[in-house]
């Protein structure tokens, strides 16, 4: 197999994650197809010695295809029911179908009609894809710091205007609080059930430092890894979704943030002072507490 044939079958491997990114970003299957089409497109035209992650590469780049297209101005939005029956040659495999019925409802309307194309690719891409903030960051030419900040205030927009049962903060709240049970009792099997099959756990290096771990992916090794952990944390919110606080002394050493829909997608492990310091946490109904 070429290079050419080996990158091609990589990029279709990806196919259904960038389809899905797109189709929540621009609200049309035909415009995902064109912006996925377009990043195989830079794809090829790519240096790859500098490309470390393909699977992350294609993600951020997918997204600034769209943002690109949403401030042109130039997307048409279609009706979930507008896609056409018929399928193209080959047909879609049923990851990609489960991920494309996840990018129609309200959830989507939500997304389309209240936030600007900024709000909408650091919304689609950290709460929905779990991509980090410190990735997003250069595609929206922002510090993470500021991308957080667009995150927090896109997801309080989404809430207060979503009918979606799945967008219910207290519903996510009992998801994370099981989670919390049942990694302080050593619950595996209870962990992975709350943990989508491809959740994603970041952490920064102060947190990697501390015994964390840098990144993982999947239900099982993340589930492994906090199999017995999270004796010392508290349920919170964290910059407006739920999460946990790991105080020690009245100080917040750690922050865990939890990214949910019908199960946890996505956990985020900040423990870096100055982050930690630019966070909007509510601990047991104080604002800051341990700050």
């Amino acid at each position: 197999m070429s290079d050419t044939e080996l990158l091609a079958q990589r990029f279709e491997e990806q196919r259904p994650r960038l389809r899905a990114v797109a189709h929540r970003m621009l609200g049309s299957p035909a415009e995902a197809d064109d912006a996925v089409q377009d990043t195989w497109l830079r794809l090829s035209r790519a240096d790859l010695n500098t490309i470390d992650n393909l699977p992350g590469w294609l993600t951020t780049t997918v997204g600034r295809v769209c943002l690109d297209r949403l401030r042109s101005g130039s997307v048409r939005h279609e009706q979930a029911g507008d896609e056409p029956a018929t399928e193209a040659p080959g047909g879609r495999d049923p990851e990609q179908e489960a991920l494309l019925s996840e990018s129609v409802g309200q959830a989507l309307e939500v997304v389309l009609t209240t936030l600007g194309p900024t709000e909408r690719l650091v919304f689609v891409l950290h709460d929905m894809f779990a991509v980090s903030f410190e990735e997003i960051a250069p595609v929206v030419d922002r510090s993470s710091i500021a991308v957080r900040q667009i995150a927090s205030r896109a997801r309080r927009r989404v809430q207060t205007r979503s009918a979606d049962p799945q967008a219910d903060p207290v519903r996510k709240r009992r998801v994370v609080e099981a989670f919390l049970a049942a990694s302080r009792e050593g619950r595996f099997d209870d962990l992975v059930s709350l943990l989508d099959p491809y959740v994603v756990l970041r952490a920064d290096a102060t947190a990697v430092r501390m015994g964390g771990t840098g990144e993982l992916r999947g239900s099982s090794p993340v589930a492994d890894f906090f199999n017995g952990r999270a004796q010392g944390a508290v349920p919170a919110f964290v910059d407006g979704m739920p999460g946990a606080v790991v105080v020690v002394d009245g100080l917040i050493l750690l922050a865990l943030s939890f990214t949910v829909t019908d199960r946890i997608i996505g956990i985020e492990v900040v423990a870096e002072p100055d982050q930690l310091g630019a966070l909007d946490l509510v601990v047991d109904g104080v604002a800051g507490a341990g700050r």
